[in-house]
């Protein structure tokens, strides 16, 4: 005869025979490589900006990420292509963009599988990104990125932004990061006094107005890359160095200061 103590069930507690015993949650630890978020960007991209021209949507972007203020990589594209429609530019935290680019390929090939003659329009793209962010967001993890989505598709040219919080609008003109500050201004006034500007006329005010960037935003570079979505298709270029050696301001001070 066994002498083992027996807990009988007691209505309203627990089942300590624990034949409905419900599954621990794991327990997670930092150190063994446990639940993470992103509470802090720390390799980020700054300003993409882009403007609808009369056949389309011309985009641009330096090529540095920083880690921190270190000028760290100098050579990365913060736009990428999703479908034969779409072109998706992204500021912070770059990690999250790549998670975000891994998303969009799988969205994009199962569309392709689908093979029912249909594809995905640059704004049901942009709509899902808002969804995508807007969720993470919910749960407390947010992906650290301001995504401009730009496409040419039936017709009709589109240009829209995300935040990472979900909030999405569309516009004629988008800014993200520094360039909200410097090149938004620059771009309107261009945009006022030549509504109806061609493909070359935008590309050369995008170039125009990253040199200031570069210029002015210590987190910017003189490498950069333009986009193009329009009549003929979409099309992101090679890296193009911007001609930044116009530094006449200090002339006044060196000839006065010879005089002194």
């Amino acid at each position: 005869m066994s002498h083992e103590h027996v807990n009988f069930p007691v209505y309203g507690q627990v089942d300590y025979f624990k034949q409905q015993q419900q599954p621990q949650q794991p327990q997670y630890n930092a150190h063994l490589g446990g639940k993470q978020k992103t509470l802090d960007p720390i390799v980020t991209g700054t300003s993409v900006i882009a403007i609808k021209y009369d056949k389309g949507v011309v985009m641009g972007s330096d090529m540095l990420l920083s880690y921190g203020s270190l000028a760290r990589f100098n050579s990365t594209e913060r736009m990428k292509k999703f479908g034969g429609h779409t072109i998706v530019g992204a500021s912070g935290e770059y990690s999250d963009f790549q998670s975000i680019t891994n998303t969009l390929n799988d969205l994009v090939t199962d569309d392709h599988c689908m093979d029912d003659g249909s594809t995905l329009s640059p704004e049901e793209i942009w709509n899902y990104l808002a969804r995508v962010l807007y969720n993470q967001r919910n749960r407390g993890n947010p992906l650290w990125n301001t995504l401009v989505v730009m496409g040419y598709q039936g017709g009709k040219s589109f240009l829209g932004k995300v935040d990472l919080v979900g909030t999405c609008f569309k516009d004629d003109i988008i800014t993200t990061g520094y360039g909200s500050h410097i090149a938004l201004p620059l771009l309107r006034k261009a945009r006022d006094e030549n509504p109806n500007m061609n493909l070359e006329q935008a590309k050369q005010l995008i170039q125009d107005c990253l040199r200031v960037l570069f210029y002015r935003d210590a987190r910017s570079s003189k490498k950069i890359q333009i986009s193009v979505a329009g009549e003929e298709g979409i099309e992101i270029s090679g890296p193009i160095e911007l001609d930044t050696f116009h530094w006449n301001s200090g002339e006044a001070a060196v000839k006065n200061f010879s005089q002194v």
